[in-house]
């Protein structure tokens, strides 16, 4: 059952002026995509892709509602792993501490598209160290609308589109965001706060010493 308190808070959620230059670069100004017309549209959804399987970094395969059968997860579904723009959104990702989402009860979790064996690499070079999985074969991405293209590679899609959700517990679709293009990724922040996430500092400014 989608959440009202949560849905109201969400159409009130703004850019935060302080995120760091990736956040503000891919904050895009279109209104996020509505969860489906009613919770019952949403939990239908959120069943259709329960059972779909992912893989994690070894190749183990999960099904996707396990993700977030027991609590709130957010979850980030990123176009590809040779993507820029999700790298430094990544980046952005991995610096969010994990003792802010423990006291907060919730799971942050990265979504690609390509092959397993991208994900060990792609966690080295951004530093992000939450749960994150892969859909190779599409089949969450599409079941959720999220935009596409058809070349396929080993490292994905160069035309699939992510976007970001927050489910949980149990079927249940709170949130939904379809990123129209690269640069349209939900500010980081705003999601945390949907879900009650203290705000994290982006801007990773050198600290100045007092002599």
């Amino acid at each position: 059952m989608v959440d009202a308190n949560l849905g109201r808070q969400m159409q009130g959620a703004v850019a935060d002026p302080a995120l760091g230059p990736v956040t503000r670069q891919v904050s895009g100004r279109a209104a996020p995509a509505a969860v489906p017309s009613g919770p019952e549209r949403g939990q239908l959804l959120a069943a259709a892709v329960a059972e779909l399987p992912v893989l994690d970094a070894n190749a183990r395969q999960v099904p996707f509602g396990a993700l977030f059968r027991e609590r709130r997860a957010v979850v980030v579904f990123v176009r590809h792993f040779l993507c820029y723009i999700c790298k430094e959104y990544v980046e952005d990702l991995a610096k969010i501490p994990k003792s802010f989402l423990q006291e907060a009860d919730v799971t942050l979790i990265v979504i690609g598209q390509s092959s397993y064996h991208h994900i060990e690499p792609f966690c080295k070079l951004t530093g992000y160290s939450h749960e994150i999985y892969v859909d190779p074969e599409r089949e969450i991405y599409k079941k959720l609308g999220m935009k596409r293209g058809e070349e396929i590679a080993s490292s994905g899609d160069p035309a699939q589109q992510g976007g970001t959700l927050i489910l949980g517990p149990g079927n249940n679709i709170h949130f939904i965001h379809r990123d129209k293009n690269r640069l349209d990724h939900k500010p980081i922040n705003s999601v945390l706060q949907l879900v009650g996430v203290q705000h994290v500092d982006f801007t990773s400014r050198p600290s100045v010493i007092h002599v």
